[in-house]
């Protein structure tokens, strides 16, 4: 199948299995007791003394704000590429197919975030808001950097938030309403993610070594980001901690360790198909991102 007709079937069935936050998720169902927020391997604290001290309410306190705190960070970067996106489309040709697939993006992309908006709603979250610093980056990011950078932050960040959505999608107890939002986003974001290598693999192909490097920093970077934005101090002042300050940083080395081991097969195998992995980058991969390259 060629490049134009795998595009052209993800429209297709975009426009005619498309899938309502409305009809596909049990907004009414009410979470359980019993019924987790987040899968253990994903909470910051656990795997620590600090978290067996904490009660039952706190323990299950924390997942839910932590899973608050994830969904609102991905819906904040779904709008930063939104306007990428809607900046881009006005440099193509309207019968292109490209054009149309990145319109089609745009409709779910939205109709996203405010499913996640929903979802935080559902569970009376209070999300932390990005930093000024993340946000002069993030705008940069979409408004100054060339289309190829921009589409591969966004790959590397689709493909950690799928991962995520995985493990939530295959946890035990799991409230439903999670779970059903991870199942829409994860077969939505698998026809985003697929567009996105093959919009790459033109730039990817023909790549030296200088540029595989640049394309592994730039995943990298865009990981780094993101993970910045889930684990906050604010969350052990909420919960009760006696020393937020001290039991944040526990959490956040922890958390750092969790997520090398938990959440990033996918994007390694994606930076090794462009043989991004080389003498300049391994380095930063184990340092940084805590992970085996």
């Amino acid at each position: 199948m060629t490049y134009l007709e795998q595009i052209e079937r993800l429209i297709h069935i975009s426009k005619h299995k498309p899938l309502l936050p409305e009809d596909f998720i049990p907004w009414n169902v009410p979470a359980k007791h019993d019924e987790a927020y987040l899968p253990l391997q994903l909470v910051s604290l656990q795997g620590l003394p600090e978290y067996e001290a904490l009660t039952d309410t706190q323990k299950r306190e924390l997942g839910r704000h932590e899973v608050v705190q994830v969904m609102y960070s991905y819906a904040w970067s779904e709008a930063l590429f939104c306007l990428f996106m809607n900046r881009y489309i006005l440099t193509l040709k309207t019968h292109s197919v490209e054009y149309r697939f990145l319109l089609r993006e745009l409709i779910e992309e939205f109709r996203h975030q405010e499913m996640f908006n929903q979802a935080i709603e559902n569970l009376q979250g209070d999300a932390i808001l990005p930093t000024r610093i993340h946000h002069f980056l993030g705008l940069a990011t979409v408004r100054f950097f060339p289309p190829d950078v921009v589409f591969i932050s966004c790959l590397a960040v689709e493909m950690m938030a799928d991962l995520y959505g995985d493990h939530i999608r295959k946890g035990s107890n799991i409230f439903p309403v999670l779970r059903k939002v991870s199942e829409l986003h994860n077969i939505e974001e698998a026809r985003h993610i697929l567009f996105t290598k093959l919009f790459l693999k033109k730039h990817t192909a023909k790549a030296g070594y200088l540029k595989r490097t640049v394309y592994s920093y730039i995943v990298l970077m865009n990981i780094y980001f993101m993970r910045s934005l889930y684990v906050k101090k604010e969350i052990f002042e909420r919960i009760g901690c006696a020393d937020s300050n001290a039991v944040y940083k526990k959490a956040f080395r922890n958390y750092k360790e969790k997520f090398g081991a938990n959440c990033l097969d996918d994007i390694k195998q994606f930076v090794t198909e462009f043989n991004g992995f080389n003498g300049a980058t391994r380095w930063a991969w184990r340092y940084f991102l805590k992970t085996k390259v």
